[in-house]
C-alpha cells in the first residue's frame, strides 16, 4: 500500500506557489535595483498597507515582536508600567512588553473567541488600581490580542481602557483584514501590530511586521524608534533600536497584499465546510460574534481527547498543530513570575488542554477539507 501524502496544518510554499510569477518579478526587481533596506518598495508597501487599513500611517518593521515592542515604546510604556494582556497567545506578545521593559498583567479568555475577556480585564483593573502601593507598577496599556482571526471585544475594552486612560495596541499578528461591526482590526486603538510570518493571512517569504496607526504622532514615534530615534542620518533624537523592513519582503508583501481580501474569503469558504461536517459531532468548533468576521488564521475544534484525535489523523495523514499548548504563564521562563489577573486564568488554562489546529490555508481544495471533516465525524462516531 503506498505511503500516503501528509496534508499539512499550513503551507506557506503552497501560498508562493500561487503567486509565483508575480513573486519572482517583484524578487527581481528588487535585486537590480540594488538596493535592499527602506527603499522604494518598503515605502510603496507601507502606503499601499496604510491604505489598505484606511489609517494614515503604517510603518514596516523586522518582524511582530518589534511592531509590539515599538508600539508600546511610542506610547510611551516602559520600567513602572502595566501592560495587560492574555497569556493564551504567541509568547511574542508577553516578550515584546518586558521588551519594553514593562510589566505584563495576564488576564482571562472569553472561553467562546479566546480573546480577552472584557469582564476580567475590568476586573483586574479595578483589583489593581484598589491595591496598589507606590511601587507597583501602573497601568499604561492593554493588548487585545486578535487570536486565530477573530477579533476581540474592541468596543467593550476600548471603554475600559478609556476609563482607566489606557493605550490601547492590537496584537493584529493573525488578523489581518478581519472585521468588527464593519472596521478593520487594527484601525480602533491607538497603535496596532501586524507579524508577516510566512504562515500569517499576509505573510512574506521571511520576517516582517509593520505598526499602523491613525495618530501622526505616534507614526512619527514609530519611525524614529525603528531605526535608531534618526531623523537625520547618524542624529539620533533618541535611543531606538535596528527593525526594518527589508526591500525583498517589501516586494512580495506588495504582491500578496492584493489577493489577502480573496484569501481571507477562501477560508471563511473552507471554514463553513468544516462546520457543515462537523455540526454532528461532539467537537467544539469556532464561534463567530454577533458583527465580527472571522478570517481563519486557524480553524480551532475543542476536544477533552485531544491527544487520541491528533493521533487518529496522523494515522490518516492529516497534520494538526495545537497553538497554544501551554499557556505563557506556565512556561519555565515565566512560571511563578509573571502578575496574573483577578480570579485567575481557569478559562486560559482549560482551552490549552483542548484545542486543536486543523489544515487551514487558501489553497486547499474543498475535497481535501471534507475528507478532513468526514475523518473527524467518524472518530467521533467511534468513541
Amino acid at each position: 500500500m503506498p505511503e500516503l501524502t501528509l496534508l499539512l496544518p499550513s503551507d506557506p510554499r503552497a501560498n508562493y506557489l500561487a503567486h509565483r510569477g508575480e513573486i519572482d518579478q517583484a524578487i527581481g526587481r528588487v535585486l537590480e535595483k540594488g538596493r535592499y533596506i527602506l527603499g522604494e518598495e518598503a515605502v510603496a508597501f507601507e502606503q499601499e498597507f496604510a491604505r489598505y487599513m484606511g489609517l494614515r500611517e503604517a510603518v514596516g518593521v523586522g518582524n511582530g515582536t518589534d511592531a509590539l515592542h515599538v508600539a508600546l515604546r511610542a506610547c510611551g510604556v516602559g520600567p513602572g508600567d502595566a501592560v495587560l494582556t492574555v497569556s493564551h497567545t504567541a509568547v511574542a506578545t508577553v516578550a515584546a512588553t518586558e521588551l519594553a521593559g514593562a510589566t505584563p498583567v495576564l488576564v482571562d479568555i472569553d472561553p467562546a473567541t479566546y480573546t480577552l475577556s472584557p469582564q476580567h480585564l475590568a476586573d483586574t483593573l479595578a483589583a489593581m488600581v484598589s491595591r496598589r502601593t507606590a511601587s507597583a507598577p501602573r497601568p499604561k496599556a492593554v493588548i487585545p490580542v486578535h487570536l486565530y482571526g477573530h477579533p476581540a471585544d474592541l468596543p467593550a475594552i476600548l471603554d475600559i481602557a478609556r476609563r482607566y486612560e489606557l493605550y490601547v495596541v492590537e496584537d493584529c499578528a493573525q488578523s489581518h483584514g478581519a472585521t468588527l461591526q464593519g472596521r478593520k482590526t487594527g484601525t480602533w486603538g491607538n497603535l496596532a501590530a501586524f507579524s508577516f510570518y510566512p504562515t500569517k493571512n499576509l505573510g512574506a517569504l521571511g520576517d516582517g511586521g509593520a505598526v499602523a496607526t491613525d495618530d501622526p504622532r505616534l507614526g512619527e514615534r514609530v519611525r524614529l524608534l525603528r531605526e535608531y530615534g534618526w531623523r537625520e542620518r547618524y542624529i539620533s533624537e533618541l535611543a531606538g533600536l535596528n527593525t526594518r523592513l527589508d526591500e525583498l519582503q517589501a516586494a512580495i508583501l506588495r504582491v500578496k497584499l492584493r489577493y489577502l481580501d480573496r484569501e481571507n474569503a477562501r477560508r471563511r469558504e473552507l471554514a463553513r465546510i468544516y462546520d457543515a461536517a462537523l455540526s454532528g459531532t461532539r467537537l467544539v468548533t469556532p464561534v463567530q460574534a454577533t458583527g465580527a468576521e472571522h478570517v481563519y488564521h486557524q480553524y480551532i475544534v475543542r476536544t477533552g481527547r485531544r491527544d487520541d484525535l491528533r493521533a487518529f489523523l496522523k494515522d490518516h495523514a492529516v497534520g494538526t498543530l495545537i497553538h497554544y499548548p501551554v499557556p505563557v504563564h506556565l512556561q519555565p521562563a515565566y512560571r511563578g513570575r509573571i502578575a496574573l489577573g483577578d480570579g485567575g486564568l481557569p478559562y486560559t488554562e482549560r482551552a490549552a488542554t483542548e484545542i486543536v489546529s486543523l489544515p487551514m490555508y487558501p489553497e486547499l481544495t474543498d475535497a481535501q477539507v471534507e475528507h478532513v471533516g468526514e475523518l473527524m465525524a467518524r472518530w467521533d462516531g467511534q468513541k
